[in-house]
């Protein structure tokens, strides 16, 4: 099945509720790399050292980590709409909140809570959408990793526009974004019916029992350090303008979008998830390689170009989380997100703090290690990775009104 070309047809054609809810979801994936561009200016503001600031990004994906095992249980009680509104709450407090910060320490604090937050909107965040949405699941699960590919582009350059003011001004901005969201979701968007089963804290490490689920998690702990490695800890390594930085990591999330809505399907549709998986998984290995060695120039080159190879890893993943368990496949995607968010809240601590023991090229070697690891898993526990069909439906990306955070 190719998902763009299902999709297309009735992707323009949705009710008030979708729309909403895609433009908060936008404004949401924009909050994971809206520091980016910032992070020395925040550095210089706060008198930080970069292994301090990088924690804004190890309290944001620790806290998104744990929030993994509560979402489910949250939704399937109070419901897809309540839920948007109390993550969205969530984020506008403690946006807007890191913006005040007159430490690291408080800026990271507000930080997690804005993870929380953000943790509670994205994981029901697809299924509203699907539940909402008119022209079918493809048409909606299409526009959703679209908000996505959007707001993980748009996030840098906004915080590139908003820091060359000053380095608040970007959770200002997100705050208020936050809030017209939460205002258009309560005036478009109606409640979303209950799933027939709750969901237990506990069921999501329970799924992990699975080879072929807690495969698949492993992996990608291996792959979202390498991950996180370039999207936090490259930011110093460029050492540019606000500006200059912003628009890296645009051009960065623009091919981290085009790869994984129109490339990777087609690919896996020519060649299988598992091989794509990891050749993918490979080549960003040698691409962070030449990043951590080359010269400036082919340091920019190479942080745009792993936009295409996290792409099309992030979308195999989430199939494989999907799809290889026999689990309900929210509580199977809960704990494969347990587990890989705490390697993007690992790598933005370690990578500055491996170049304070050694030196500014070590942690990409690391990051390289860890991506040929990921492949290797995948290699080794190809066979407890092998599902049925080796097309995935993307339909199946929902149930029982919670989903994954996809990519």
């Amino acid at each position: 099945m190719d998902t763009f070309d299902a999709g297309a047809g009735g992707l323009l054609r949705q009710p008030k509720a979708v729309w909403a809810t895609a433009g908060a979801s936008v404004v949401a994936f924009m909050g994971i790399g809206l520091v980016d561009p910032i992070l020395p200016s925040i550095a210089r503001g706060l008198d930080a050292t970069p292994s301090q600031v990088s924690l804004l990004f190890t309290s944001y994906f620790l806290i998104t980590a744990v929030a993994m095992l509560l979402t489910g249980f949250v939704s399937s009680r109070i419901g897809g709409r309540k839920t948007l509104l109390l993550g969205l709450a969530f984020v506008v407090v403690f946006a807007g909140l890191a913006g005040t910060s007159g430490s690291v320490a408080e800026l990271v604090g507000f930080r997690a809570g804005w993870g929380l937050g953000n943790a509670l909107f994205v994981s029901t965040a697809l299924a509203v959408i699907v539940g909402s949405a008119a022209g079918g699941s493809a048409a909606a699960i299409l526009l959703y990793e679209s908000a996505l590919g959007l707001g993980m582009a748009c996030g840098p350059l906004l915080g590139a526009v908003l820091g060359n003011i000053s380095w608040r001004y970007p959770f200002f901005g997100t705050a208020t974004l936050m809030a017209v969201g939460f205002l258009c979701i309560t005036a478009f968007l109606k409640e979303q019916p209950k799933p027939a089963r709750k969901t237990s804290v506990l069921d999501p490490v329970k799924a992990l029992g699975h080879g072929g689920l807690a495969s698949a998690a492993v992996s990608a702990f291996f792959y979202n350090y390498t991950f996180f490695t370039v999207l936090a800890f490259t930011p110093f390594v460029l050492d540019m303008t606000p500006y200059r930085s912003g628009a890296v990591f645009f051009a960065w999330g623009l091919l981290l979008a085009v790869f994984s809505v129109i490339v990777a399907p087609r690919m896996q549709e020519r060649f299988g998830s598992l091989k794509v998986l990891g050749g993918s998984l490979v080549l960003l290995a040698a691409d962070v390689l030449v990043l951590g060695y080359g010269g400036h120039t082919a340091a920019i080159v190479c942080t745009i170009l792993s936009g295409a190879f996290i792409g099309v890893n992030n979308t195999v993943y989430t199939e494989l989380a999907l799809g290889v368990s026999d689990a309900p496949r929210p509580v199977a995607s809960a704990g494969y997100n347990f587990v890989r968010w705490f390697a993007a809240a690992a790598a933005p601590y370690f990578a500055p703090k491996i170049e304070e023991w050694t030196d500014i090229h070590v942690p990409f070697v690391v990051a390289a290690v860890t991506a040929v690891l990921g492949a290797l898993v995948v290699l080794v526990r190809r066979g407890a990775l092998t599902y049925e069909a080796e097309e995935l439906q993307t339909s199946h990306a929902v149930e029982d009104g919670v989903t994954v955070f996809a990519n």
